[in-house]
C-alpha cells in the first residue's frame, strides 16, 4: 500500500521546505543581485579603461562573467517553476541543480583566468593611474558587498549558493585590486597584487570543489547532507506497529527538497491506517524536514517480487 496523492499533493509535498513564496522572493533577490552587478561592471570597465589599470579591466571580465553565471541562475529559477506534469512528475526543479554545477564549471574558468593573469602581471609594469583605479574599485567593492548581502538572505538554496560564491570572488576581486592600488601609490611595487590574485584563485577553487561536491550529490541522489540516514530508520522503527523497514531511499530533489521512500513491514497483529501513515509522515517532516514520502506498507509474510536494493 502506498500513501496515494496526486500531481498537486507531490507538489504541495515538495515545496513544503521551500514554498512558492520563498522561490519568488528568491526570484526577486536575484534579480536585485542582476543589477547591481551590471552595474559593478558597467563601472568597473569605464574605470579600468580611463585608468590604464590591467587588474580594474581584468576585473570587469571577472565580473562579465559572473553577470552571465546570474542570469543562468535566474533562468534556472524561472524554469524550475513550471508545474509538473504526466511526463515530468517531479516538474522542473532539477534544473537549479544544472544550473549550480555549470556555475561551478565557470569558478573554475575564472580561477583558471585570475591565475594566469597573476601569473604574467609579475613580470610587466605599466603606468597606472592609481586614484581612478582605487576610487573605482571601492565603487565595485561596495556594489558587491550590497549584491552579496541580498543574495545572503538565501544561501539554503544551492543556485543562490553558487551565485554567492561568484559574488564574494568579485568582492575579493575588488579587495584585491584596491590593495593594489593602495601599494603601487605608496611604494610603487607591484608583486604583491599578483600574489593576490593567486590567493583569490584559490580561494575560488575551494568553493567550487564544494559547490560542485553538493550538485553531483544531488544529482546521483546522494542521501543528503545533515540527515543520518540510520538514525532516520532507528525512528521509523520506534513506532510500535513497525516491525522492519527495508529499500530505504532517501534524497533530493533539488536544495532544500528532500523525499524518502522506503517499505515498511507491520509487526505481527497490527494493521495498515491512514493514523499511521500519518504519523510517519509527520515524524519525517518534524524532525528530519523530509516533505515528500512514499511508503509501502507490507506483512511479514508479503514476498517481494524481482529484484530489490
Amino acid at each position: 500500500m502506498g500513501a496515494g496523492h496526486d500531481h498537486r499533493d507531490h507538489t504541495r509535498a515538495l515545496t513544503g521546505a521551500e514554498g512558492g513564496g520563498d522561490r519568488s522572493r528568491h526570484r526577486r533577490l536575484l534579480l536585485v543581485a542582476i543589477g547591481i552587478t551590471a552595474t559593478v561592471l558597467a563601472v568597473e570597465a569605464v574605470g579600468g579603461w580611463v585608468s590604464n589599470s590591467l587588474a580594474l579591466l581584468s576585473d570587469a571580465g571577472h565580473v562579465l562573467t559572473d553577470l552571465l553565471a546570474l542570469v543562468l541562475a535566474y533562468g534556472a529559477f524561472v524554469l524550475a517553476g513550471r508545474p509538473a506534469n504526466d511526463r515530468k512528475s517531479f516538474g522542473y526543479y532539477r534544473v537549479e541543480i544544472l544550473a549550480a554545477l555549470v556555475n561551478g564549471a565557470l569558478l573554475f574558468v575564472i580561477a583558471g583566468a585570475i591565475l594566469r593573469e597573476s601569473i604574467l602581471r609579475l613580470g610587466v609594469v605599466k603606468e597606472v593611474r592609481t586614484g581612478p583605479m582605487i576610487l573605482t574599485a571601492l565603487i565595485g567593492l561596495a556594489g558587491n558587498l550590497i549584491a552579496m548581502a541580498v543574495v545572503s538572505r538565501a544561501r539554503s538554496n544551492l543556485n543562490l549558493r553558487g551565485v554567492f560564491l561568484h559574488l564574494l570572488g568579485d568582492t575579493l576581486s575588488s579587495v584585491a585590486v584596491v590593495a593594489a592600488g593602495l601599494i603601487v601609490l605608496a611604494t610603487g611595487w607591484n608583486a604583491l597584487d599578483a600574489a593576490t590574485g593567486a590567493v583569490i584563485a584559490v580561494v575560488i577553487v575551494i568553493g567550487a570543489i564544494r559547490l560542485l561536491r553538493e550538485s553531483v550529490d544531488i544529482l546521483l541522489e546522494a542521501c543528503p547532507t545533515g540527515i543520518d540516514r540510520g538514525r532516520v530508520e532507528e525512528r521509523i522503527l520506534s513506532l510500535p506497529e513497525v516491525h522492519a523497514v527495508h529499500d530505504l531511499h532517501i534524497w533530493s530533489i533539488t536544495s532544500g527538497m528532500h523525499a524518502l521512500s522506503g517499505h515498511v513491514v507491520l509487526s505481527p497483529g497490527s494493521h495498515s491506517t491512514d493514523d499511521l501513515l500519518g504519523r510517519l509522515q509527520g515524524l519525517l517532516r518534524d524532525e528530519f524536514q523530509i516533505a515528500h514520502t512514499t511508503f509501502q506498507i507490507e506483512t511479514e509474510a508479503f514476498e517481494e517480487i524481482g529484484h530489490v536494493h
